[in-house]
Order: C-alpha cells, then sequence, then structure tokens
C-alpha cells in the first residue's frame, strides 16, 4: 500500500522541483499581495541608496523573513551593495561568510573572506571577532598567529563576562543550546560504532535501569514520585523546571511550587522546625536555597532581600553550600543587610569547602585583591572543575599577563574560547538551527549551523559536516527509490562537508577524524589519497577509543591500500577493534574469518605478503630452580593476593603497630626451610610407621604356620627382630615388638598410657 501511494505521487501528483535557492530565478516564487507590496517598496528605496532597505533585502532573502523564499545569490548581492555603500560591518561579516562557505554561488576564497571578517571585526561586529580569533588560532587562510588569536578573542570573551554578570544578583543564567545531531542518534556511525556510544562511552544499563529512558518518561516517572510523597523527587522536579534545558523552558512558577512542597514539610509557617528529621532537614535546605535565590533575583515573584535572606538563614541552619554562597553574595554587595566583606568571606569559604564552583571564584577573587596569586589561582582552577565561566576568564587574564608565572599565550587563548563560547546568546543562534532542524528544514538549520561554525563551534562543525553527508551507507537504496525527495544542491556538497569534518578532527573529535578518512579513501570532494586515509585511521586509532578506526586499519592492512599488504599486522589490528568495542563482535569474527583464509591461501601458495603468524612466547622456559628460587625470593604475593598491594610499603606500616619492625620478610626465607625440614621429619617418620606395620604382618603370618607344625616345634619361634638362627629363652616373654599388636592382651594397656602398670 505504502509503494502504490508513492507510484501515484509520483505519477500523478508530482509537481515541478523545489526551488533551488541558489537559482537567481527563484526570487520570482510568488509572494503574498501584501509581502509582494513591502518588497516593491524596499526596491524602490534600495535603488535609492536607502541602506535599511537594502540591508532589510538582504535579511529577507538569506533568512526567509516574513514568509519570504530563501535566494542567497540575491542575499549576497544586497549585503555586497551595502558593505560597498557604507561599511556595514554586518554585512562585511555575511559577505566574508558567503565566500568561505560558497553560499550564493559565490566561488569559495578563504582569503577574501579573511578580508572581509577583518573588516567586520574591526568594526565591532562580534560574529566576525570570533569568527577572525578561531582562523587565527587554527591557520584558516592565514597563518597561525596565537597572539592575534588571543588579542580577539579577549574581546568577545569580555563582552561575555559583562553580559554573564548583568542581569539580576549572581549574574545571568547561561544556557546552552550547542550540541551534536549525531550523538542523539549514537553517533556518526550509529549506535554502537561511534565513539560517543561504543566502548568506554556506551549505554551498559540493565532493561531495569532507567539509562535508556526518555526525557519526558524521566519527568513522568519524578512526579508519580513526588505524588507519593518522595522529597528527592519533588525537588529534582524544581530544579529541572527553575534550571531548564534545551528541550524544557524555564517555568519558575511550577518551580516555586515544587520547592514550597518540599520546605512545608520540615518548616511551620513561622519558621519552626516540624519535626527533627536529617533526611527531610538537608532536602528541604537545598529547596529553601533555591526559593531564597529566587526571592534574591526576582525570578517568577517579586524581588525581596529580606524573604531572601529568611530561606537563607534557614537554609545555612542545616548547612547548605548554595544558602551560604548567596547570605555572602548578600554581604558582599549590601544588598538588604549590613556590607561586610570578612563575614561574606567567611560565608563563602564554607561553601567553596563544600566545592561550591561560585564561592570558590569569589574566595579566589579576594585572594587575587590581596595579591596571593598562587592561593587565588589554586580557587580558580578547583571552579573550572565544573566549567564556571569566571574561574575561565580569570585564568584566561592570569595566562595572558602572566601574573604569578610565565606569560602562556596557549593557555590564554583556550582559556578566552571556552569564555566566548560559554555565552551563546551575544554572537550565536543555536536554538533557531536546532528547532529548523527539528521541523525538518534542513537548509534553515544548515546555514544558522555554518555561521556557528565558522566561529569555532566544534559542535556545529560536526553538525554541519553531518547534514552535508551523503555517504553514510555503501549500499545506498536511494538509486532503487525514483521517488524519493532529491537533496537540494544546498545540500549536496562533498568539499564542504569534507572541509568541516577536519575542523571538527582538529578540535578532537574522533569519529570526525575517521569520516575524513572515508572521504580520503572514497574520493569523496576530493582526489582519492589512500596514504592520507590510512594516516587519518591511524591517528583516530592512537587515541584507542574508536573500534571503527582501527577495524578500518585492519582492512586497509588487509588489502594493501596505502600501506604494504600485511596480514598479521591486519590480525592485530582486528583484534584491537574487539578489544575496544565488545559490539564489533560480529563485524571482527567475520573479517577474521576471511583473513585467516587468505592468509591460509598465501601460505601454501608462497605468496608475498606476510601472513598470519603465532604470537612468539615472550617469557623463556621456566625452570624448577628458577622456580624454587622466585619461590623462596618472593613468598609475598602467594599470602596477599597481589604484588603491589602496597602493604610493604614502609609508609603504610604504623609505627606504633606491635610487631610492625619485627622484620618478618627478613626472615621470611628461614621460615620456609624450617617448614622443609618439619615436612621431611614427617615424611620419615610416616615411612617407619608403615615399615614397623609391615613387619608386624610378617611376623603374625610366621606364628600362625608354626601352630600348624606341633607344639613342639612352637617352641623355636624366631625373635621379631633377631636373626635366623637367634632363639628365645625358656620362661621369657615373647617380643612384642615397639608397638603391641591389637590381639595382644597389653594392647589396651598400651593404648591407655600404661595405667596400672
Amino acid at each position: 500500500m505504502y509503494y502504490t501511494k508513492e507510484a501515484l505521487v509520483l505519477l500523478f501528483m508530482n509537481g515541478p522541483p523545489k526551488d533551488d535557492h541558489l537559482n537567481p530565478q527563484a526570487g520570482a516564487t510568488k509572494l503574498s499581495k501584501p509581502l509582494a507590496q513591502a518588497v516593491t517598496l524596499l526596491r524602490s528605496a534600495a535603488e535609492e541608496e536607502d541602506a535599511d532597505a537594502i540591508f532589510l533585502l538582504a535579511e529577507m532573502n538569506f533568512f526567509g523573513n516574513y514568509t519570504h523564499p530563501r535566494n542567497y545569490t540575491e542575499a549576497y548581492r544586497r549585503y555586497h551593495e551595502l558593505a560597498a555603500l557604507n561599511g556595514n560591518s554586518t554585512a562585511q561579516h555575511m559577505v566574508g561568510l558567503m565566500y568561505a562557505t560558497g553560499l550564493g554561488g559565490v566561488e569559495m576564497d578563504q582569503a577574501k573572506a579573511l578580508l572581509y571578517h577583518s573588516f567586520a571585526a574591526s568594526g565591532g561586529e562580534t560574529r566576525a571577532q570570533m569568527t577572525i580569533a578561531y582562523r587565527h588560532h587554527t591557520g584558516v587562510g592565514t597563518p597561525r598567529n596565537c597572539n592575534e588569536a588571543a588579542r580577539w578573542y579577549k574581546l568577545v570573551a569580555e563582552k561575555a563576562i559583562d553580559y554573564s554578570r548583568s542581569g539580576p544578583p549572581g549574574g545571568m543564567l547561561l544556557q546552552k543550546d550547542a550540541y551534536k545531531i549525531a550523538d542523539e542518534l549514537g553517533g556518526v556511525y550509529g549506535e554502537g560504532a561511534s565513539v560517543v556510544s561504543s566502548g568506554v562511552y556506551a549505554n551498559k544499563a540493565g532493561p531495569n535501569s532507567d539509562a535508556h529512558a526518555d526525557f519526558d518518561d524521566v519527568l513522568e516517572y519524578l512526579d508519580l514520585m513526588s505524588r507519593k510523597g518522595d522529597l528527592k523527587a519533588t525537588f529534582s522536579l524544581g530544579r529541572l523546571h527553575y534550571e531548564g534545558s534545551r528541550t524544557m523552558k524555564r517555568n519558575l512558577k511550577i518551580a516555586r511550587a515544587y520547592f514550597m512542597t518540599v520546605a512545608r514539610k520540615y518548616w511551620q509557617k513561622d519558621g519552626s522546625i516540624k519535626e527533627e528529621d536529617q533526611s527531610i532537614a538537608k532536602i528541604a535546605a537545598k529547596a529553601a536555597g533555591y526559593l531564597g535565590r529566587m526571592f534574591l533575583r526576582g525570578e517568577g515573584m517579586e524581588q525581596s532581600f529580606e524573604k531572601a535572606l529568611t530561606w537563607f538563614r534557614r537554609g545555612v541552619a542545616n548547612g547548605d553550600a548554595l544558602c551560604q554562597y548567596e547570605l555572602g553574595l548578600m554581604h558582599l554587595q549590601g544588598l538588604g543587610v549590613r556590607k561586610d566583606p570578612v563575614l561574606a568571606a567567611d560565608y563563602f569559604k564554607e561553601a567553596a569547602n563544600q566545592d561550591f564552583a561560585s564561592a570558590q571564584v569569589n574566595m579566589g577573587q579576594l585572594f587575587l585583591d590581596q595579591g596571593d596569586i598562587q592561593t587565588a589561582t589554586r580557587f580558580f582552577d578547583l571552579a573550572a572543575r565544573h566549567g564556571h565561566i569566571e574561574a575561565f576568564y580569570h585564568l584566561a587574564e592570569i595566562s595572558n599577563n602572566g601574573v604569578g608565572r610565565e606569560r602562556s599565550c596557549g593557555m590564554a587563548t583556550a582559556y578566552y574560547k571556552m569564555v566566548a563560547e560559554k555565552v551563546e546568546t551575544i554572537h550565536s543562534a543555536f536554538d533557531e538551527a536546532n528547532r529548523s532542524y527539528d521541523d525538518g528544514d534542513a537548509e534553515a538549520a544548515l546555514v544558522t549551523y555554518m555561521m556557528a561554525a565558522e566561529q569555532g563551534y566544534e559542535s556545529a562543525q560536526a553538525n554541519v559536516a553531518y547534514i552535508l553527508d551523503e555517504y553514510r551507507s555503501i549500499l545506498s537504496l536511494d538509486f532503487f527509490i525514483p521517488w524519493k525527495r532529491r537533496r537540494s544542491s544546498l545540500l549536496r556538497n562533498a568539499v564542504l562537508a569534507l572541509i568541516y569534518w577536519t575542523r571538527s578532527a582538529k578540535q578532537s573529535n574522533i569519529d570526525a577524524m575517521v569520516k575524513m578518512g572515508d572521504y580520503y579513501l572514497g574520493g569523496y570532494g576530493i582526489e582519492r589519497d589512500m596514504e592520507k586515509a590510512a594516516t587519518c585511521y591511524q591517528t583516530a586509532a592512537e587515541t584507542h577509543q574508536s573500534a571503527q578506526a582501527l577495524w578500518n586499519l585492519g582492512w586497509i592492512h588487509e588489502n594493501g591500500i596505502g600501506v604494504e599488504q600485511d596480514f598479521h599486522l591486519a590480525k592485530r589490528f582486528y583484534d584491537q577493534a574487539l578489544e575496544t568495542n565488545q559490539e564489533a563482535y560480529l563485524p571482527v569474527k567475520l573479517a577474521l574469518t576471511k583473513l585467516r583464509l587468505r592468509s591460509f591461501w598465501n601460505t601454501i601458495t608462497h605468496g608475498k605478503v606476510n601472513s598470519i603468524q603465532s604470537e612468539p612466547d615472550t617469557k623463556p622456559p621456566f625452570s624448577l630452580s628458577e622456580f624454587l628460587s622466585t619461590f623462596l625470593a618472593e613468598p609475598h604475593p602467594y599470602y596477599h593476593g597481589a604484588a603491589d598491594d602496597g602493604f610493604d610499603d614502609p609508609e603504610y606500616i604504623d609505627p606504633g603497630m606491635p610487631g610492625a619492625d619485627d622484620d618478618y620478610y627478613d626472615d621470611i626465607d628461614e621460615g620456609v626451610l624450617e617448614s622443609l625440614v618439619i615436612v621431611a621429619l614427617a615424611a620419615a617418620l610416616g615411612w617407619l610407621v608403615y615399615y614397623r606395620q609391615q613387619r608386624q604382618a610378617e611376623l603374625r603370618l610366621r606364628g600362625e604356620r608354626g601352630e600348624g607344625r606341633g607344639d613342639g616345634q612352637g617352641q623355636r619361634v624366631q625373635g621379631a627382630g633377631g636373626g635366623a638362627g637367634e632363639q628365645r629363652v625358656e620362661g621369657q616373654q615373647a617380643d612384642g615388638g615397639f608397638f603391641p599388636p591389637p590381639e595382644d592382651p597389653n594392647f589396651g594397656a598400651w593404648v591407655a598410657g600404661g595405667v596400672g602398670h
């Protein structure tokens, strides 16, 4: 039924091809009457060199504003006209973007792109400053220049930190919208084959775990637990609604309701405690911290320092770090309380001891003001572990100016870049790109991601390359599906895809590095180069995280593509792929089966390829004497289970422990020898007992034979220990031996210890 429907659409309801945004005639698409009138007026004004009209026409054609169809060729013409007219920095930036990416049918020219971006950056265009900094940082269209990169990144970082510090007390809440599209689908190569979803990053949770749950499922579960009275679930719901995320917008009203629910379980309306329960007190203190923060910042309610102070004091009484920090902030800035930097420092110290990043930053700033650079840097490093923007900024300033340490341009540039990329709002539009992609408008998403990619965002570079990538499967079925919608020319650009795979790989994206190898191997967007493909795979494989790269290395060594053909080395790479990712079991085993057959044929036909060989035993034969010497020299692993457990470390032993200094390990050899002597003596004694029992059995047998011959002959029984001619004296008791036999009447007395004798 599905194919019948598609065939009907293809034959009878298939309209003309969709307009290509690169086609100059695309602007001829029929517009609505009001929009057509507006465009006519704008064009008339543009002919009079009205800068605003030219800019508006350019924006409408580039972004498709006001339902105007996108036409990048027309957009380039308008932007170029405006840049030449009055040097508009935004227009210069957009012209540079088009030269860098080839949008609008413009021939790619990185030198011209750098020129226009430089003009725009000098004019204060933040996006251009980010772009020019990244180009100097990585050497795109210009030699690498760390000082230039640091200078431009510093300008953007200063704008970012000013934005972060603006707004309510505590600064702006920064939300991250940048993410990688491929990661949502298991990675570039799919679930289990990509680095982000395999090996150490594989999701190995069991079927009863919530690790595979969707975000909506998690919210539903937390809501269910909250209704059952679980305060932790209630607090978690409040925090999720307060902070928001890429997939869920902030809802301060709902967040406040959840926090109040938790707080009322512990405090009465007058502030008195309902019942002393430490488990409730701890979670209630956290809720008090967020309630106080919302009153302090005026989020979802009217700003009130008095109410904020009340909630913070309640939380501090239970040792909450957020409340301690916020109280310190109020005393530092004098918000509703007396300004007291010393008291503020005490609160910051208590919160910093609980590893609260914002408090650690404030402690670092206090020490920095006092000139204690080392202590300040230590606090900034601690806060940087949590990704705090202020910590990154201060570390960048310290590294760039060489305060308390030698100047490091590389470190300063890296920190400035982190600060700049933390504040996406001032120069990027990831939220618009994400929304366009979710709505199915890949072209609009591509262009917006491309702008962020030019600014150096690795996630945006990976997204652009992923959208442009048409080589995700060798066995593509598109040829057999004629009605499948053909991608527009904007989305068919292998050259640009390779460029962004390369830039993403330079920022430590391992899957992007493997993709580079695929493009060089298949000749996608570039002339085939087997040696470069092998180099890409080798570079990715050296991280020991990509089973795909290791498998590819095995394949190219098996077939001698770009490297010398070597079956033995190919097997080693296949084995390493399986060690890296157990999910590669089937492809590795199939490849090894084929490889062994080829290696066997190569061996019997005396081929020139190095066949699979048995791995040499690196350990020499272990003789008995070597075993005994090793055993006597290092006996402790047998007793402690491991040779490196640290118990023999002198620092580990308590000097006050009895017996800690008895030189036990020095006397271990003598103890072993004594044990061996005891074992030998026990063995000798056992042999003597066995021999004596055999002699007694022989005597009993002879005695029985003597009784059968007559009484006279019984007088001549030989002694047990005497010779053949030895005779017993008449009247003398027969020799019972060392141990009386069981049938002897004296046996019981002997067993009892000779009592009564």
